[in-house]
């Protein structure tokens, strides 16, 4: 299923993420060299409709196209056939940062090879890139609390969240071996996300190494994810559709990164639908009742909030979720400890 190459195919600086496909024709795992050789690893297209990774890629690498790398890159190009589609995932496939902890799948199997020769590369670092689609700033996302995950973070902005859950994200399972990045860059097709993840990129790209001091504590803003909120599978939703189980607030994505009051509106239930709204916590329990209260046919919020990754995006929130709920940490005492 993955194709290993160490140079750059031919065209694949120009070709646009839909078309991709006539150039790779499936995942592949592509090995560039540079001066440092310990290679810096960046995810590309693990959704398939978010393409910031792919042209911010190609524009690095066409700086570059005669002279050398400043550091060895591994690009890791993911679900093509989602990307000539302009899809998250296509039906009846995985989604490609959920396979990344193990299993028997075609995919599964294909992420743990990438893994195993990242490895024996000895990789220097992973940055995984992403777009969402809600109101969202930019932001990095860690799984490890320690100072070369923070330094990495920073140097993207002053705005990080510490996530451990889902734990078979890339980010998740490159912690482990080397300090470990999702970078998301706001909407797909912005000139400001694209310009921001290429200086991260160069940037990254020049480190001889990741300091070993810490971040400083104005220099970050860290959110821990203690939560996840879905919609049920067997229940109808919507934002103006009168029939819908549940009717979520207009332009909710508003909420995101924003410190929301206990009592906030979220939804309204269809009477007599027994609609309700799933919160699960790190460890996978019902934590409904901790953050949500539901009276009067309405949802609203049981305690203040952070929501992230908000959006008005129907078929991606019934793909993935509605949103997390996050808490701003004292990560400095934390270290401590």
């Amino acid at each position: 299923m993955l194709r290993v190459v160490d140079s750059l195919p031919q065209g694949f600086v120009d070709v646009a993420a839909v078309d991709l496909y006539s150039v790779v024709s499936g995942p592949s795992l592509i090995h560039l060299s540079g001066r440092h050789p310990e290679p810096l690893f960046v995810s590309v297209l693990l959704h398939g409709n978010e393409t910031t990774g792919l042209t911010t890629v190609q524009r690095l690498l066409k700086k570059y196209r005669d002279q050398e790398l400043p550091r060895a890159i591994s690009l890791f190009v993911g679900n093509v056939e989602a990307a000539r589609q302009g899809m998250r995932r296509l039906p009846g496939q995985p989604d490609y940062n959920r396979i990344w902890s193990g299993g028997d799948s075609a995919e599964q199997i294909m992420a743990q090879q990438v893994l195993r020769e990242m490895q024996e590369r000895q990789v220097f670092a992973c940055v995984d890139i992403h777009n969402n689609t809600g109101l969202n700033p930019h932001y990095a996302i860690v799984s490890h609390l320690d100072h070369h995950h923070f330094q990495m973070a920073t140097l993207f902005g002053r705005t990080v969240v510490y996530a451990t859950t889902p734990v078979t994200t890339c980010n998740y399972a490159f912690a482990g071996t080397c300090p470990a990045v999702t970078l998301e860059s706001g909407l797909p097709g912005q000139a400001q996300g694209e310009g921001h993840v290429f200086e991260y990129l160069e940037a990254c790209m020049r480190l001889s190494k990741l300091p070993d001091s810490p971040v400083a504590a104005h220099d970050m803003d860290l959110f821990h994810t203690v939560a996840t909120v879905k919609i049920p599978q067997r229940m109808s939703f919507g934002f103006s559709d009168p029939d819908a189980a549940i009717r979520l607030i207009p332009d909710i994505d508003r909420l995101n990164f924003r410190e929301v009051a206990a009592g906030t509106l979220l939804a309204e239930l269809r009477p007599g639908s027994g609609a309700y709204l799933e919160v699960w916590d790190e460890n996978g329990n019902d934590a409904q009742g901790r953050y949500f209260t539901q009276a009067n046919d309405q949802v609203r919020t049981a305690r203040a909030v952070m929501p992230s990754m908000l959006t008005m995006r129907e078929d991606i929130i019934r793909m993935d979720c509605l949103c997390y709920l996050m808490e701003r940490m004292d990560w400095q005492q934390r270290m401590r400890a």
